[in-house]
């Protein structure tokens, strides 16, 4: 049995139900091809407050009128600088562990390298384990309680982390900080999909994930000045960075109570006409290249979570993903620590990571853009992971030779394609599931079991392999081969399937029945 869910916020732009009566007395008709056998009731409104129904579709109202370009710039406006502050300060919380490291940490619990890799490690079992349930949670309490309630969970843990006693501690503090972390990346990258359609996604979701190259440059200059606190009030800089870094995290979760919105059809600052338009594309985006409209199913079922565990596109994606993912958490915890074994000073490590940062955030939204336009996925994704083997090459080619410089170029050029890559290969898979549900899973179990290469790269540079780290860079450039050989793979299957249901259609099957098949329905189009 459905519950009906509040809408997210209460705005005068809701429509009363006096003109609701009178808009579809003027407008009762199927639009744009709607497939519906009738008409999709609008969501209820209580009390002045819109509540959520899967089944809406938005055919009863004429939203032909409606300018697209505005409606989708009011919600990049409410929706993309929150999303982007949330994961700023996830990845900041998770990855400033580095920053902690070179400023004494493991003197100061009495740790060995091998036991700092350990605390990296953990971090992302449960942080794997968690992202699945997370997910299904998401719809069920509504993005603007779930994802504030966990940012307040992982903030507390991160100010505990600033009085750890020794290594069992701060061991214990990082399974704890993935459990509570596990809902935000996959919950935010399945909520753009909840607003967005297919071509306009990867350009939101690169907005909001060049937070993190931002964070990692932030990460460095804020360690920089906190560092400077050593001593004050007789605690260790490095306590210091993650005491502030957690409060203020708490600090924002509170906001992101008031400031999150929920669904496009609860939306109070979309007038009516505008929220019917975002829905109805929104459902019927998977199947408009096969000239039969098909609505996508938003109900629960549980055999849609299990249609995403049997899945092989996401499989397959995983190869991919490991060969993005890997780089990019092995760079990030370890890029101030090499950047120092090259013979700069612990703070000018820290500034000397700020401008591959930004450079790579800019990159990110660059290529998101062409990517959108184009339609295509494969291309920019196959580059990208090129551009992160060259960078590695030269990484492995000047190790050791006394040319810090060229390693220094190498990291910089692996990181410029890092950060345009994920966002891409996160958005691929995403537009090629249908099913609210199953889409939700499955960019869990894609992000979830993929983040299981955060815990291999964590132990590719091994203390006892420094300066050099020849076994992690040459680590890293194995998985991004792999990964360029899934790209291959996933574009030539998607392009046989599609040339498979073009040729055959849509034979006996009712709406109804390619409605619960998903991305498996005939009328379905795989982005290539």
């Amino acid at each position: 049995m459905r519950n009906p869910m509040r809408g997210a916020k209460p705005s005068t732009a809701v429509t009363s139900s006096v003109e609701t009566e009178n808009r579809l007395a003027h407008n009762n008709h199927h639009h744009n091809g709607s497939t519906s056998s009738s008409p999709s009731p609008l969501p209820t409104e209580k009390s002045g407050v819109l509540h959520h129904d899967p089944e809406y579709t938005g055919a009863n109202v004429d939203f032909s009128h409606v300018d697209g370009k505005k409606v989708l710039r009011k919600m990049d406006l409410r929706l993309i600088p929150m999303l982007s502050l949330l994961y700023l300060l996830a990845f900041l919380d998770r990855g400033n562990i580095g920053n902690a490291r070179i400023e004494g940490m493991l003197p100061d619990l009495k740790m060995t390298g091998s036991q700092y890799n350990w605390v990296l490690t953990i971090f992302f079992f449960s942080y794997c384990a968690f992202e699945v349930p997370s997910n299904l949670c998401l719809k069920r309490f509504r993005p603007s309680i779930w994802l504030p309630t966990i940012m307040v969970g992982w903030g507390l843990v991160m100010t505990l982390m600033g009085i750890v006693k020794d290594y069992h501690g701060l061991l214990i503090a990082r399974f704890f900080l993935g459990v509570a972390e596990a809902g935000l990346y996959p919950g935010v990258a399945y909520y753009i999909t909840m607003w967005y359609c297919r071509s306009e996604a990867q350009f939101r979701q690169a907005m909001f994930f060049s937070a993190a190259s931002v964070a990692g440059a932030f990460s460095g200059l804020l360690a920089f000045a906190i560092a400077k606190m050593d001593g004050v009030g007789g605690v260790a800089g490095w306590r210091w960075i993650f005491i502030l870094e957690g409060i203020l995290t708490v600090v924002v979760a509170v906001i992101a109570f008031f400031t999150i919105y929920d669904f496009p059809d609860t939306a109070g600052f979309l007038t009516l006409d505008e929220r019917a338009w975002v829905v109805h594309r929104l459902k019927y985006q998977g199947s408009k290249d096969s000239g039969k409209m098909v609505a996508e199913v938003d109900r629960f079922k549980w055999r849609y979570v299990w249609d995403a565990f049997t899945d092989w596109q996401i499989y397959l994606s995983l190869f991919m993903y490991w060969g993005i993912v890997c780089p990019l958490y092995g760079i990030s915890f370890f890029l101030p620590t090499i950047i120092k074994e090259l013979g700069y000073t612990s703070s000018t490590a820290q500034l000397l990571t700020i401008p591959i940062y930004i450079t790579a955030a800019g990159l990110a939204v660059l290529v998101a853009w062409f990517s959108d336009r184009a339609g295509k996925r494969s291309p920019f994704i196959f580059g990208c992971m090129c551009t992160i083997a060259v960078g590695f090459i030269m990484c492995l080619a000047a190790s050791g030779r006394g040319v810090p410089g060229v390693v220094y170029a190498g990291v910089f050029i692996a990181v410029c394609g890092i950060y345009p890559a994920f966002p891409g290969n996160v958005t691929w898979l995403s537009n090629n599931l249908a099913g609210s549900y199953k889409r939700s899973a499955g960019m869990a179990i894609q992000i979830g079991l993929g983040n299981l290469g955060g815990a291999m790269a964590s132990n590719f540079y091994r203390a006892k392999d420094s300066p050099k780290y020849i076994l992690g860079h040459a680590l890293e450039l194995g998985f991004v081969a792999v990964g360029l050989l899934a790209v291959i793979l996933m574009r030539l299957s998607y392009t046989k399937i599609n040339e498979k249901r073009e040729r055959e259609g849509a034979g006996m099957l009712t709406d109804a029945e390619m409605s619960d098949m998903g991305d498996r329905a005939p009328t379905f189009r795989y982005v290539l």
